[in-house]
């Protein structure tokens, strides 16, 4: 993992001299993926147990291996995570997120419930009126509570992703967590399309002509654009659901990306999306 680790940071100081703007973003990729390093290092047992007898089945179903629909284990090591990572957003705005901290450790906040909501969000008209009521830290401490599984869920990818990957899972969203991806990559000489999954890391192949979040497999209803001057980066769009996904080709370069950076390297394709009419 250090390698990997290492590579990653590289990825990150190129990204800062071609796109200077987002240095801000990818200084705290940077804590955040330091910091995840060191919990991995840190766990002590498996978070998320999984079945191994129902795996077949649940792969046949559609059913991801870690259920999220209700959250009752130990997440003891996942909230020492989630407390780590926020000092990272206390030292961009202080005295903002100590006191969730503070309701955390006192019991105050239910730390399950947190995860429980991230995985179970609320109807959108209670989301807009819940979200008009925080202020920007909280954004942070939304990607945090995404992040604060991550190196518990990486565990489950490293145990039983190959049993998954072999079960020709067919959904779009992760079969390790559930989660929907954001960006995906174009690989190998028949340009398979793999979605990433940010929450847990683990990558599935996708057949092209299918949207991942509702299934259309229409093609004159799916399409994609791109940027002049960068055929690299490309939005995959579906006119019926209106929902994208950003897609990177790095074949021409010889290299593999580093999916978690370049997420965050290509926020203006999210922006320019979201011009576009799609979520």
């Amino acid at each position: 993992m250090a390698t990997v680790l290492k590579d990653s940071l590289q990825t990150i100081q190129t990204h800062r001299a071609l796109s200077p703007h987002y240095t801000e973003l990818l200084d705290i990729l940077e804590e955040i993926m330091i910091l995840r390093e060191e919990y991995r290092r840190r766990i002590q047992r498996e978070t998320f147990p999984v079945d191994e007898k129902l795996i077949t089945a649940k792969m046949a179903g559609g059913f991801p291996l870690v259920d999220f629909s209700s959250v009752t284990g130990d997440l003891t090591e996942p909230q020492q995570y989630f407390l780590a990572l926020l000092e990272i957003a206390e030292k961009r705005a202080p005295g903002e997120t100590n006191e969730m901290a503070r309701k955390i450790i006192e019991g105050e906040i239910r730390f399950n419930d947190l995860i429980y909501e991230s995985f179970n969000p609320l109807p959108e008209e209670e989301e807009e009126a819940a979200d008009d009521e925080e202020n920007s830290s909280f954004d942070l401490v939304e990607l945090f509570i995404e992040e604060s599984l991550r190196p518990a869920l990486e565990m489950v990818v490293t145990r039983y992703g190959a049993a998954a990957a072999k079960a020709g899972w067919k959904e779009g969203y992760c079969p390790i967590c559930g989660r929907e991806p954001k960006i995906g990559e174009i690989r190998g000489k028949k340009e398979n399309r793999y979605l990433f999954c940010n929450q847990c890391g683990f990558e599935w192949n996708y057949r092209h002509i299918k949207c991942p979040f509702c299934g259309n497999e229409e093609q004159q209803s799916l399409a994609y654009f791109t940027i002049d001057g960068d055929e690299r980066y490309r939005v995959d769009v579906c006119n019926e659901c209106k929902r994208y996904i950003k897609i990177v080709d790095f074949r021409g370069a010889k290299q593999k990306a580093d999916l978690d950076v370049e997420d965050i390297a290509t926020l203006h394709l999210d922006m320019l999306a979201n011009d576009e009419g799609y979520d």
